[in-house]
Protein backbone atom coordinates (compact mmCIF):
# COMPACT_ATOMS: atom_id res chain seq x y z
CA UNK A 1 0.00 0.00 0.00
CA UNK A 2 2.80 2.54 0.47
CA UNK A 3 4.68 1.37 -2.40
CA UNK A 4 1.61 2.56 -4.70
CA UNK A 5 1.15 5.89 -2.40
CA UNK A 6 4.67 6.34 -3.67
CA UNK A 7 3.88 5.66 -6.97
CA UNK A 8 0.63 7.90 -7.12
CA UNK A 9 2.30 10.88 -5.67
CA UNK A 10 5.50 10.60 -7.72
CA UNK A 11 3.12 10.17 -10.75
CA UNK A 12 1.47 13.50 -10.05
CA UNK A 13 4.23 15.20 -9.65
CA UNK A 14 5.72 14.70 -12.38
CA UNK A 15 2.85 15.45 -14.59
CA UNK A 16 2.81 18.82 -12.47
CA UNK A 17 6.26 19.68 -13.02
CA UNK A 18 5.80 18.84 -17.11
CA UNK A 19 2.85 21.15 -17.11
CA UNK A 20 4.52 24.13 -15.66
CA UNK A 21 7.21 23.95 -17.65
CA UNK A 22 5.01 24.10 -20.77
CA UNK A 23 3.12 27.12 -19.36
CA UNK A 24 5.93 28.59 -17.73
CA UNK A 25 6.13 32.71 -19.43
CA UNK A 26 9.36 34.42 -20.03
CA UNK A 27 10.14 38.24 -19.93
CA UNK A 28 12.15 39.59 -22.34
CA UNK A 29 13.85 42.77 -21.65
CA UNK A 30 14.17 44.35 -24.94
CA UNK A 31 17.50 45.58 -25.80
CA UNK A 32 19.15 44.21 -22.60
CA UNK A 33 21.30 47.02 -21.33
CA UNK A 34 20.57 49.79 -24.16
CA UNK A 35 16.73 49.60 -23.81
CA UNK A 36 13.97 51.22 -26.07
CA UNK A 37 15.74 54.22 -27.77
CA UNK A 38 17.93 54.80 -30.92
CA UNK A 39 20.80 52.16 -31.22
CA UNK A 40 23.93 53.65 -32.65
CA UNK A 41 24.35 50.80 -34.68
CA UNK A 42 21.23 51.48 -36.40
CA UNK A 43 18.10 48.53 -36.95
CA UNK A 44 20.75 45.94 -36.52
CA UNK A 45 20.93 46.39 -32.64
CA UNK A 46 17.01 44.88 -32.16
CA UNK A 47 17.81 42.52 -35.45
CA UNK A 48 20.91 41.26 -33.31
CA UNK A 49 18.85 40.87 -29.59
CA UNK A 50 16.04 39.42 -30.82
CA UNK A 51 18.26 36.17 -33.08
CA UNK A 52 18.05 32.89 -31.80
CA UNK A 53 15.68 34.09 -28.58
CA UNK A 54 12.81 32.46 -28.49
CA UNK A 55 9.43 34.48 -28.40
CA UNK A 56 6.20 32.67 -27.18
CA UNK A 57 2.46 33.32 -26.46
CA UNK A 58 1.95 34.64 -23.10
CA UNK A 59 5.58 35.75 -23.23
CA UNK A 60 5.77 39.40 -21.85
CA UNK A 61 8.10 42.38 -23.89
CA UNK A 62 9.45 44.70 -22.05
CA UNK A 63 10.43 48.07 -23.62
CA UNK A 64 12.45 50.59 -21.14
CA UNK A 65 12.46 54.15 -21.84
CA UNK A 66 11.61 57.37 -20.40
CA UNK A 67 7.75 58.40 -21.26
CA UNK A 68 7.75 61.81 -23.48
CA UNK A 69 11.30 60.74 -25.20
CA UNK A 70 10.17 57.69 -27.05
CA UNK A 71 7.07 55.52 -27.55
CA UNK A 72 6.00 51.82 -28.33
CA UNK A 73 3.63 51.18 -31.48
CA UNK A 74 2.84 47.49 -32.67
CA UNK A 75 2.13 47.60 -36.83
CA UNK A 76 2.28 45.96 -39.62
CA UNK A 77 4.97 44.92 -41.91
CA UNK A 78 4.30 47.67 -44.31
CA UNK A 79 4.32 50.29 -41.80
CA UNK A 80 7.48 48.61 -40.34
CA UNK A 81 9.27 48.88 -43.42
CA UNK A 82 7.96 52.55 -43.72
CA UNK A 83 8.40 53.60 -40.76
CA UNK A 84 4.93 55.27 -40.26
CA UNK A 85 1.97 54.56 -38.10
CA UNK A 86 -0.97 53.89 -40.73
CA UNK A 87 -1.44 50.29 -40.07
CA UNK A 88 -0.91 50.68 -35.90
CA UNK A 89 -2.15 47.94 -34.04
CA UNK A 90 -3.70 49.16 -31.24
CA UNK A 91 -2.57 52.78 -29.87
CA UNK A 92 0.91 54.13 -28.97
CA UNK A 93 2.03 53.22 -25.74
CA UNK A 94 3.24 56.44 -24.14
CA UNK A 95 4.08 56.02 -20.41
CA UNK A 96 7.62 54.29 -19.81
CA UNK A 97 8.58 51.35 -18.95
CA UNK A 98 5.84 49.67 -20.94
CA UNK A 99 5.02 45.75 -20.79
CA UNK A 100 3.52 44.31 -23.61
CA UNK A 101 2.13 40.65 -23.68
CA UNK A 102 2.45 38.45 -26.65
CA UNK A 103 -0.71 37.27 -27.62
CA UNK A 104 -1.07 35.38 -30.61
CA UNK A 105 1.38 33.32 -33.04
CA UNK A 106 3.17 35.17 -36.19
CA UNK A 107 5.72 38.10 -37.10
CA UNK A 108 5.16 41.00 -34.43
CA UNK A 109 6.30 44.39 -35.64
CA UNK A 110 7.22 47.76 -33.36
CA UNK A 111 8.61 50.93 -33.85
CA UNK A 112 8.99 54.55 -32.12
CA UNK A 113 6.90 57.14 -33.72
CA UNK A 114 8.71 59.78 -32.21
CA UNK A 115 10.72 62.08 -34.96
CA UNK A 116 12.89 59.84 -37.16
CA UNK A 117 13.41 57.35 -34.42
CA UNK A 118 12.00 54.26 -36.06
CA UNK A 119 14.34 55.87 -39.54
CA UNK A 120 17.58 55.42 -37.33
CA UNK A 121 16.88 52.20 -36.10
CA UNK A 122 14.67 52.46 -33.46
CA UNK A 123 12.14 49.39 -34.45
CA UNK A 124 11.77 45.73 -33.74
CA UNK A 125 10.38 42.61 -35.86
CA UNK A 126 9.99 38.97 -33.69
CA UNK A 127 8.75 35.76 -34.49
CA UNK A 128 6.04 34.85 -31.89
CA UNK A 129 5.54 30.73 -32.40
CA UNK A 130 3.32 28.61 -29.94
CA UNK A 131 5.93 25.82 -29.60
CA UNK A 132 9.49 25.84 -28.30
CA UNK A 133 11.29 26.71 -31.99
CA UNK A 134 13.77 29.50 -31.37
CA UNK A 135 12.47 31.97 -33.63
CA UNK A 136 14.55 35.38 -34.20
CA UNK A 137 13.20 37.77 -36.56
CA UNK A 138 15.13 39.31 -39.58
CA UNK A 139 13.99 43.05 -40.27
CA UNK A 140 15.51 44.62 -43.24
CA UNK A 141 17.50 47.76 -42.56
CA UNK A 142 17.35 50.99 -43.45
CA UNK A 143 18.16 52.37 -46.86
CA UNK A 144 20.33 54.93 -45.18
CA UNK A 145 21.11 54.11 -41.86
CA UNK A 146 22.89 56.88 -39.17
CA UNK A 147 24.88 56.66 -36.54
CA UNK A 148 23.19 58.68 -33.89
CA UNK A 149 25.10 59.46 -30.52
CA UNK A 150 22.99 57.18 -28.06
CA UNK A 151 20.86 58.49 -25.77
CA UNK A 152 20.53 56.93 -22.40
CA UNK A 153 17.12 55.69 -21.26
CA UNK A 154 17.22 58.30 -18.54
CA UNK A 155 17.11 60.83 -20.58
CA UNK A 156 16.34 62.17 -24.48
CA UNK A 157 19.36 64.22 -25.63
CA UNK A 158 18.31 63.12 -29.56
CA UNK A 159 17.67 66.02 -31.56
CA UNK A 160 15.64 64.05 -33.45
CA UNK A 161 13.25 63.64 -30.19
CA UNK A 162 10.07 65.82 -30.62
CA UNK A 163 6.51 65.25 -30.63
CA UNK A 164 4.77 61.97 -31.81
CA UNK A 165 4.14 61.67 -35.74
CA UNK A 166 0.19 63.26 -36.13
CA UNK A 167 -0.86 59.25 -36.43
CA UNK A 168 0.11 58.11 -33.28
CA UNK A 169 -2.41 60.09 -31.26
CA UNK A 170 -3.42 59.45 -27.89
CA UNK A 171 -1.67 57.59 -25.30
CA UNK A 172 -2.99 53.90 -24.10
CA UNK A 173 -3.03 53.18 -20.24
CA UNK A 174 -2.91 49.22 -20.95
CA UNK A 175 -0.76 47.31 -22.67
CA UNK A 176 -2.13 44.76 -25.43
CA UNK A 177 -4.48 42.07 -24.02
CA UNK A 178 -2.67 38.53 -23.63
CA UNK A 179 -4.18 35.30 -23.70
CA UNK A 180 -3.82 32.19 -22.03
CA UNK A 181 -0.67 30.39 -22.62
CA UNK A 182 -0.39 27.32 -25.34
CA UNK A 183 -2.08 24.13 -23.91
CA UNK A 184 -0.18 21.66 -22.88
CA UNK A 185 2.17 19.86 -25.01
CA UNK A 186 1.10 16.22 -26.84
CA UNK A 187 4.07 14.69 -24.94
CA UNK A 188 2.73 16.21 -21.48
CA UNK A 189 -0.77 14.41 -22.46
CA UNK A 190 0.69 10.76 -23.60
CA UNK A 191 3.30 11.04 -19.93
CA UNK A 192 0.05 11.54 -18.18
CA UNK A 193 -1.60 8.81 -19.77
CA UNK A 194 1.15 6.60 -18.91
CA UNK A 195 1.17 7.56 -15.61
CA UNK A 196 -2.53 7.22 -14.79
CA UNK A 197 -2.49 3.62 -16.56
CA UNK A 198 0.31 2.70 -14.54
CA UNK A 199 -1.72 3.73 -11.70
CA UNK A 200 -4.12 1.60 -12.13
CA UNK A 201 -1.46 -1.58 -12.82
CA UNK A 202 -0.52 -0.91 -9.25
CA UNK A 203 -4.21 -0.72 -8.01
CA UNK A 204 -5.04 -3.76 -9.74
CA UNK A 205 -1.90 -5.54 -8.13
CA UNK A 206 -2.22 -4.26 -4.83
CA UNK A 207 -5.70 -5.23 -4.76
Amino acid sequence: MDKLLCMIVFGALAVASLVQDTTAQTVHVVGNNIGWTIPNNGAAAYTNWAAGKTFRIGDTLVFNFMTDSHDVLQVQKTSFDGCNSQNAIGNPIMAGPANVTLDSAGDHYYICTFGRHCQNGQKLAITVSSTGTPAGANPPTPSNPTTPVVPSPSSSTQPGACAPTPAAAGPSSSTPGGSAPPSPSSSTIVLASFLLSLSSIASATFF
